[in-house]
């Protein structure tokens, strides 16, 4: 028969598990896939603007001059004249010449397209990574809104509208004596306008990079950079790429003013009432 305990007190079967320790999860290992991707998109603006120098010819038009630079770039002072008989070995070639299977692609330059990756596709890096960093909050509003259902094709909507309406204005005032020096600020605030929207585009590619690819967590300026790149490369696609930057400039400016600067509230008409 076995004993029972008049102290009320439980028995040793009776007292509660201690919890065994967890083992600690080892650190995350650093994820390579955020910076094979911003090398792999540089290399291919890179490449893609090679392209535009072979297949817009000696003679660029305005968009590929705007994108790429001039074909040549003058200098003050003329080289001094040297003997054609001299060889030199450390001079690379500015252009060189591909034949293809179906005849020759053209003159190819390398080192013009390192320059217009270098000089375009860092200034509109720099552009978009200033305003997130000007407007942080901003910026996250009118991204959330971009990524909402609709949210592109409503940004492309009321991009071109507010587009039509602009030339609209800016042909009206035209006319006018005393409203001719509103232009340019018609044109600064629509430039504002856009480049606040295509700021806020790269983020939502580089967001849209991210859980596509299935890439791990990353600084938000880092997935910009990656949206901005991808937007470099639009622009930059031979005879495709003006409708391109067109078309994002165009959202660009529709984002910015569907969500009025990334403000909390949106449009309503609300305020009007007091």
């Amino acid at each position: 028969m076995s004993e029972r305990r008049d102290d009320g007190g439980a028995s040793p079967d009776d007292a509660p598990e201690t919890p065994a320790p967890r083992s600690e999860t080892p650190p995350a290992r650093p994820s390579w896939g955020w910076p094979l991707l911003v090398v792999g998109l540089a290399i291919l603006g890179v490449l893609l603007a090679i392209a535009d120098t072979a297949l817009y010819g000696p003679s660029l038009g305005p968009y590929a001059t705007f994108v790429i630079g001039p074909t040549e770039v003058r200098r003050g002072v003329s080289a001094p004249s040297q003997d054609p008989g001299r060889f030199e070995r450390t001079r690379l070639p500015d252009r060189v010449t591909l034949a293809g299977p179906f005849g020759s692609l053209g003159p190819m330059s390398p080192l013009q397209a390192l320059r217009a990756f270098l000089s375009n596709a860092a200034g509109l890096v720099l552009l978009a990574l200033g305003v997130l960093l000007l407007f942080p909050t901003r910026s996250r509003v009118a991204v959330q809104r971009l990524e909402g259902r609709y949210g592109p094709a409503i940004a492309l909507a009321a991009g071109v509208a507010t587009f039509l309406l602009a030339l609209g204005v800016v042909a009206l005032l035209r006319f006018t004596l005393f409203f001719l020096a509103v232009i340019p600020a018609v044109l600064v605030v629509a430039l504002a306008a856009a480049l606040f929207g295509i700021a806020c585009i790269g983020l939502a590619l580089g967001r849209f990079l991210q859980r596509w690819l299935r890439l791990g967590p990353a600084h938000p300026l880092l997935a910009a950079l990656a949206g901005a790149l991808v937007v470099f490369d639009l622009a930059v696609i031979p005879y495709v790429g003006a409708i391109a930057l067109a078309a994002v400039a165009i959202g660009g400016l529709g984002v910015a003013v569907v969500t009025r600067f990334g403000s909390e509230t949106g449009w309503s008409f609300t305020d009007l009432n007091w």
